[in-house]
This record gives structure tokens, C-alpha cells and sequence, in this order.
């Protein structure tokens, strides 16, 4: 799946995160970094709803944009 991320300048390094997944987020010393880390974040964010979602009715809905 691809993911819209907003990476911005910081201090520390870059921070970055995903606008689509509230509370998604991450850092890294280098953007390069930072991106490898959003990955990481938003595959960890995903397999959570996935678990939260476990034994739950759901629908899958395709939307075109």
C-alpha cells in the first residue's frame, strides 16, 4: 500500500508522519532515516487495527479518488 507522509525539517533531525493515520508518526536523524522509520510505524500501526479489528464485523469498500 502506499501512504501519504509529511516530512518536515526539525532541530534533532526530521520529523514525519501520516496524515491519513492519526497518531502515526515518527522521527529520524536523517530523512532518509525518518522514512525507513515511518515505514516501520505505519506497518506496526496497521497490524494493531488489524488485531483490534480481530473477530469484528467489517466491510472492505473501494473508493476512487
Amino acid at each position: 500500500m502506499k501512504y501519504r507522509v509529511k516530512l518536515e525539517k526539525t532541530d534533532e533531525g526530521y520529523a514525519v508522519w501520516c496524515p491519513g493515520l492519526p497518531g502515526c508518526w515518527s522521527q529520524g536523524a536523517t530523512e532518509e532515516k525518518a522514512l525507513e522509520n515511518i515505514e516501520d510505524a505505519i506497518e506496526t500501526y496497521m497490524a494493531t487495527v488489524e488485531e483490534l479489528l480481530k473477530d469484528k464485523v467489517t466491510r472492505l469498500v473501494e473508493v476512487s479518488v
